[in-house]
């Protein structure tokens, strides 16, 4: 089982700190760039968490805005802990800002019309989704893939695991990926799922008519850290959008909140998939 400690996380930590003590001290990124002899972009970068900040940076900045010990010391843990390797690294997966986020995150709120979570998937639907997302990929990318959600899907049995809400179109159920045996035991999977105490499942039925949300996959992460604002994720075909402006977090919130209404109960959802469940088990014909 990987470890769920995370460097994404305390280092948008970090960065949000260190941008309110130059707000507080009422200096540019400018004028703190001249001051470490770098760019005003590597600033910004610092402070929205893009890279890390070394112990010697964080040292002069602290004497720059004055710090007091004790919020130093904070800092100066932050900045190791940023520094550190995750456990995803040898993976060499393309979204590792996301899985660092979702590694610390104390919710997850999952919409989709496409398909199951990546952390409900079973294996064999994961390779389906994955073959078919890039289908020039060969094999052994594919399988790294694959066992890169495989081992994400631990963060849901760890000791500080999300509460994890997904809602899912009724479609999901109905769309074969794989065949129909891959889809019976992602089916039963998600009914094992939904027994865990963190995580619930809601499927928005056709007869809900039409849907609030015009992204058909968006992802709300929230962190137990005040500094840390909750981050909106889209995944796109040509690079993925990460939205933390507290505004247009609580529109997706909203939505989300009324995606839940449109949906079935949880018992309800279970019924459904256990139907289908039934459907996938008759042999064709």
């Amino acid at each position: 089982m990987p470890a769920t400690g995370s460097p994404t996380v305390p280092r948008r930590e970090l960065g949000a700190l260190l941008r309110s003590y130059r707000t507080r001290s009422g200096l540019t990124a400018d004028r703190v760039g001249e001051h470490l002899g770098v760019s005003a972009s590597k600033v910004s970068r610092l402070e929205t968490g893009q890279r890390g900040a070394s112990r010697e940076d964080v040292l002069r900045l602290c004497e720059l805005y004055k710090v007091v010990a004790k919020e130093r010391e904070h800092l100066m843990e932050l900045a190791s802990a940023s520094k550190q390797r995750a456990w995803w690294q040898p993976l060499g997966l393309p979204y590792s800002n996301y899985v660092g986020l979702e590694a610390e995150a104390t919710s997850i709120s999952d919409y989709g019309l496409g398909h199951v979570p990546g952390l409900l998937q079973t294996a064999g639907y994961a390779q389906a989704i994955v073959r078919a997302a890039v289908p020039q990929w060969p094999e052994e990318i594919i399988e790294q893939r694959v066992a890169g959600r495989m081992a994400r899907q631990q963060v849901l049995y760890s000791a500080k695991a999300p509460a994890f809400h997904a809602v899912l179109d009724e479609s999901v159920l109905h769309r074969v990926v794989g065949s129909p045996s891959v889809m019976q035991a992602q089916l039963r999977h998600l009914q094992d799922m939904s027994e865990l105490p963190n995580v619930t499942i809601r499927i928005v039925p056709y007869e809900a008519g039409a849907l609030p949300s015009g992204n058909n996959k968006f992802i709300i992460l929230g962190f137990a850290q005040p500094a840390v604002p909750d981050v909106v994720f889209i995944e796109g075909l040509t690079g993925d959008l990460y939205l933390d402006d507290p505004d247009e977090v609580e529109t997706y919130n909203a939505t989300f909140r009324t995606l839940v209404r449109l949906a079935a109960s949880a018992v309800a959802t279970r019924e459904m998939i256990t139907a289908m469940v039934s459907r996938y088990s008759r042999p064709p014909g």
